[in-house]
């Protein structure tokens, strides 16, 4: 049965609306590349206790060839099973759909069937296809799922997107939120733009995915013109690859950028601002961007290597890993930014994870 927005329990509008952190998770495979059913239970278990506001499953980080491999289904019943059996408090589960639409809409109704609350629409599939097109396609896939729509940046495989696309994207009735991850102030500006033009910036929530600006991202106001005026829009939280890793630092970074906001009339200090810089250095070597994200999701991977929660670093596909000089960065990465890592938090929970 298809899923509306007015569906929704009110708790997860809510938490959309105040902002939340929302990680993508990855995918636990064993030497084998089978799925490793006990650390992927261990890695929802992780997202949870860290104060995670949602889990975005089936998603890149995920790795989209999960679905070629017969594990959409599973993986996302899975996330959706250990959650539920680890804690029973509101968090928003949003699934990854890809594909044309035809798969779209089929992936839509299986989200819905295992009790998801929106999908998340990589239009990657469809990149080149005119704006009409796109926004046909999202106004089907819409009548299975409320969406959240995906800025994917171009490097690995999204389209470019004008501000009319996402004025129309917002005025779909069933769209919920937008994760903004171009990597490109100009087209973030576009979506900001497009919300407002849609007259839906207390409807449809943005959500950063710009994982090299992500506290600025938090932080700023953007301000958009509408009939002579400025509107001033702000994302309300981030759902991330980055934040697949040192989860626990994303909540409380969050938490400090909100209750600095709220204390100072929506101003932050320069120690918080200049956490920014801080934040994308770790990024540049997790996302593997000397490589041009070559290894983007094998250093995550590696991260959660490191602290236990994976045994390897294994993708789906075997020609995937981390590029040449990585492992270097993530090394350098700890020894500067190691303040940043929430190594304690998760050695300290670790083996109750795993059990």
């Amino acid at each position: 049965m298809p899923l509306n927005r007015s569906d929704l329990p009110d708790n997860v509008i809510a938490l959309l609306a105040q902002g939340a952190v929302i990680p993508a998770h990855p995918l636990a495979l064993d030497a084998q590349r089978r799925l490793d059913r006990r650390r992927q239970r261990a890695l929802t278990r992780y997202y949870v206790d860290a104060g995670a506001g949602g889990l975005a499953v089936g998603v890149h980080t995920t790795q989209f060839s999960i679905r070629e491999h017969g594990l959409y289904e599973t993986v996302l019943s899975s996330a959706m099973e250990d959650r539920l059996a680890w804690s029973q408090r509101p968090m928003v589960m949003i699934a990854g759909l890809c594909g044309a639409t035809q798969q779209a809409r089929a992936e839509a109704r299986t989200a819905v069937g295992l009790g998801y609350h929106a999908g998340l629409l990589s239009l990657a599939a469809l990149a080149g296809s005119p704006e009409d097109q796109l926004i046909a396609h999202c106004e089907a896939v819409a009548q299975e799922i409320p969406l959240v729509g995906f800025y994917l940046q171009t490097a690995v495989g999204g389209p470019v997107l004008s501000s009319d696309f996402w004025r129309r994207f917002a005025a779909i009735p069933n769209a919920l939120a937008i994760k903004v991850a171009p990597f490109n102030r100009y087209r973030t500006l576009d979506v900001v733009r497009g919300v407002v033009d849609a007259r839906a910036e207390e409807r449809v929530f943005l959500y950063t995915g710009n994982d090299d600006h992500i506290v600025l991202d938090l932080a700023l106001p953007f301000a958009a013109m509408r009939d002579g005026a400025p509107v001033t829009v702000r994302f309300r939280g981030g759902l991330l690859g980055h934040w697949s890793v040192w989860t626990a630092s994303a909540v409380r970074q969050l938490a400090r950028i909100k209750a600095q906001l709220a204390a100072h009339g929506g101003s932050l200090s320069p120690e918080l601002l200049a956490l920014d810089a801080r934040v994308t250095d770790c990024n540049s070597a997790f996302f593997d961007v000397a490589n041009n994200f070559l290894g983007c999701i094998a250093g995550c991977h590696e991260v959660l290597r490191r602290q236990g929660l994976l045994e390897g670093i294994w993708c789906l596909d075997p020609a995937e890993g981390m590029g040449p000089g990585q492992a270097r960065e993530i090394d350098r990465v700890y020894r500067q930014h190691g303040d940043l890592s929430d190594d304690a938090f998760v050695k300290d929970n670790l083996e109750r994870w795993l059990a």
